[in-house]
């Protein structure tokens, strides 16, 4: 079975949510039958998404059963929703049963969740698709990522043991679940036996406090951005003595606060784990080794158990040498099938065959360790000279304590910033850096950086302003 859920203690409580639900993994056998009563064919069924008990055995009925469910946040907005609906023709949505409306037909009500029956036709879809989810970033886009049942049960076994965990994990997950990083958490602690903490909150909620401190969650795992949070919320002064890993991931976090955690945790007792990945490989392809977290800060380690990293140039042959900078591809069992766009593509089968051009620029030391120097698309070129915009973005951060975000073109970097700094000073910092006159440098203030449920910047939104 799916994480070999059949496998578990059924005594022991698989999931618990901040609303009050909980469920134990022999109950969640009991729901994978009753959804198979309810289903009983393979079928296309979007799962409308918040982090609860609800949503979470909806997904996993659908996987035990062979249903392939398209994971997409509750919230999002309805006009593309019914683009979706339109495009892949679904035959089943599970969602909170208060969305269910009076003409709906509905087949199956548990954990507060409703299966709908939308009374379209099913159709064919390639035999090894287990599971689609949106690609990074993107809010409602057609552009879906295809997984197979294999690489998902590698990621969560590869990550259960370069985690070392365990039945008596307890971890914390307010990541989106139907984001790739945080279904990741929540696959391998289920594959691991453990108990599963889900919210819907976040850390500036007093609430969320009292969940995990309640529930004695065992490990937190988030994002750059909630890293930022926990700083200014002062967590290293906090009592949590069940708190005992702190994994990073969903991007690199500035080498400033990487060092700070790491020695939180090393004068802690605690753990510092940084991760990398991305939707298209399952989520994590690369860890560093809480023992490497100081020595070798700003890194994201090596590949995961199971998996190759390496580095190519432009004409895509492979760079032997140590800090030179190239594109990072990835071969592993976790790399997905491909992407879809309409429903046709369903049927496509496996495209990449286990390897992932990850589009990150990298470079690795002589220990072999991997460094992100930025996104491959995320550079320009001012006034001849190639300039990365997440490292601008970086030593801005570094220099002035501020929230920033760089987009442009060749002709100009557009600069974001929330606490209204000296755009001057900005602008001739980052001259000074580059070696670029200021004129090709435009800084801009903003209230917030738009965000999706993820914590990443929307660049998009930010290169659609019209102050541009």
């Amino acid at each position: 079975m799916y994480l070999e859920l059949d496998q578990k203690n059924k005594q022991n409580m698989a999931i618990i949510d901040s609303e009050g639900s909980k469920i134990t993994y022999g109950e969640v056998l009991s729901f994978v039958n009753k959804f198979r009563e309810s289903v009983g064919q393979r079928a296309l069924m979007f799962v409308l998404s918040r982090n609860c008990v609800g949503a979470a055995v909806g997904y996993l009925g659908a996987m035990a059963n062979h249903v392939v469910p398209l994971m997409l946040g509750a919230g999002m907005d309805r006009e593309l929703l019914e683009t979706l609906i339109d495009l892949y023709r679904p035959s089943y949505l599970w969602k909170p049963v208060e969305m269910v409306e009076d003409e709906e037909n509905v087949l199956l009500r548990e954990y507060r969740y409703a299966l709908v029956s939308t009374g379209l036709p099913t159709y064919l879809m390639f035999e090894d698709l287990s599971l689609l989810l949106t690609t990074s970033g993107s809010t409602g886009s057609p552009k879906l990522v295809r997984h197979s049942y294999g690489n998902l049960e590698a990621q969560a076994r590869n990550i259960s043991a370069f985690f070392e965990l365990d039945s008596a994990e307890r971890p914390m997950v307010d990541l989106p679940i139907h984001y790739t990083y945080g279904l990741s958490v929540l696959n391998s602690h289920l594959y691991s036996g453990a108990t599963v903490l889900l919210t819907g909150m976040n850390v500036l909620n007093s609430e969320y406090w009292d969940f995990l401190k309640g529930e004695k969650a065992s490990s937190f795992t988030n994002v750059p951005y909630s890293y930022e949070i926990l700083k200014k919320l002062r967590v290293f002064r906090m009592d949590l003595p069940y708190l005992k890993t702190f994994s990073q991931g969903g991007g690199k976090l500035e080498e400033g606060l990487h060092r700070e955690f790491a020695e939180y945790a090393r004068d802690t007792g605690r753990k510092f784990i940084v991760t990398y990945g991305q939707t298209e490989g399952s989520a994590r392809m690369a860890w560093l080794p809480p023992e490497y977290a100081l020595e070798k800060c700003g890194s994201i380690g090596k590949a995961i158990p199971g998996g190759k990293l390496y580095i190519v140039d432009e004409d895509g042959r492979e760079i032997d040498r140590p800090d030179t900078i190239g594109e990072m591809v990835y071969e592993g069992p976790n790399v997905t099938l491909g992407y879809a766009e309409k429903r046709e593509d369903l049927v496509l089968g496996d495209e990449r065959h286990g390897v992932l051009y990850t589009g990150d620029m990298v470079k690795k030391d002589s220990d072999g360790f991997f460094y992100i120097v930025g996104r491959k698309k995320r550079f320009l070129k001012l006034w001849g000279y190639r300039v990365g915009l997440d490292e601008c973005e970086n030593l801005i951060k570094a220099a002035f304590d501020v929230e920033c975000a760089c987009v442009g073109d060749d002709r100009c970097m557009e600069i974001y910033v929330t606490s209204g700094q000296d755009k001057d000073a900005i602008r001739r910092y980052l001259a000074d850096k580059t070696g670029i006159n200021s004129s090709a440098f435009l800084v801009h203030d903003i209230e917030a950086l738009p965000r999706n449920e993820a914590g990443k910047i929307l660049y998009s939104v930010l290169e659609r302003r019209e102050d541009k």
